[in-house]
């Protein structure tokens, strides 16, 4: 039973260890959503030479750069470029078309008015998902290594399991309206932001796999106390079975005791009146 007990508690501790650095990771990266951006490439100069647009400059010095287009009403989707953008829920970076490396916005600037209370609303949901899920954490491992008894390791186990399943349900309502407040983003966002395609990235698989992670743990955590309960009510229940059987058969013997206790009193009573009638009798 121990040992059953013990790894299940190891499980869960590790669950929700992964569960935890899933989480952190996902919240302070931005790769949650990650795509292309439709803009109008930048004016040909001296340091901008490709994926540029000529207005009427030196012609022949760049009709050998086919990344070079001549401006023209008629140039269509020749006149953009699609950069590569990623958003967590902090910053957006994108690809900087006239420098190397990216540039990076507040998020929370780029939202609608209508949706910063829901954005603000999943951080703080965040942070007490990462919160119950250190304090979780802590339960479980207090459990495991420093329980002096079942009935105390049993107590953490509840709490460490509420805190878990907690800490879970905040995780997914704030995956799902930072979800929704992205999606508003995308259609109400200032223009030169909002996406031409865009998909979820890594950091959106690490926080849905902490949630998955996270609830796997109070699983595993609520089945441990389950299971210890059931033993520990089941081995009692055969304790108070023997104890009584036992209580009946002294019981028994007592009764049986004394039943020959007094067969031999009576035995005893009778030899004696006996003996006083012969010692009594006249000659």
């Amino acid at each position: 039973m121990k040992t059953n007990r013990r790894c299940r508690a190891l499980l869960a501790v590790s669950l929700n260890l992964m569960a935890l650095l899933f989480s952190t990771t996902a919240f302070i990266t931005t790769h949650w959503c990650e795509g292309t951006q439709r803009v109008p490439k930048p004016s040909c100069g001296k340091e901008k030479k490709t994926n540029c647009l000529n207005y009427g400059g030196n012609e022949t010095a760049n009709e050998t750069n086919q990344n070079v287009v001549h401006y023209s009403w008629e140039t269509g989707d020749d006149r953009f470029l699609f950069r590569y953008f990623h958003t967590g829920i902090w910053y957006s970076c994108e690809e900087n078309i006239n420098a190397a490396g990216e540039k990076c916005r507040s998020f929370i600037d780029l939202a609608p008015a209508s949706e910063k209370g829901v954005l603000w609303l999943s951080v703080v949901s965040e942070v007490l998902y990462i919160m119950l899920l250190v304090v979780g954490f802590s339960l479980m491992c207090l459990e495991l290594f420093h329980s002096s008894s079942v009935i105390d390791g049993l107590k953490l186990n509840a709490f460490a399991a509420v805190f878990t399943v907690l800490s879970g349900l905040l995780g997914m309502v704030a995956h799902m309206m930072y979800t929704q407040v992205f999606q508003v983003t995308v259609s109400l966002g200032p223009e030169d932001w909002r996406p031409h395609s865009w998909d979820y990235g890594w950091s959106f698989c690490l926080a849905w796999g902490s949630f998955t992670c996270c609830m796997a743990a109070s699983v595993t955590t609520l089945n441990s106390y389950t299971k210890t309960v059931i033993e520990f009510r089941h081995k009692r229940k055969i304790f108070e079975q023997g104890f009584r059987e036992e209580q009946n058969f002294l019981d028994q013997e007592a009764i049986k005791y004394y039943r020959e206790r007094a067969e031999e009193e009576r035995a005893e009573a009778g030899d004696l009146r006996l003996q006083c009638l012969h010692s009594c009798s006249p000659n």
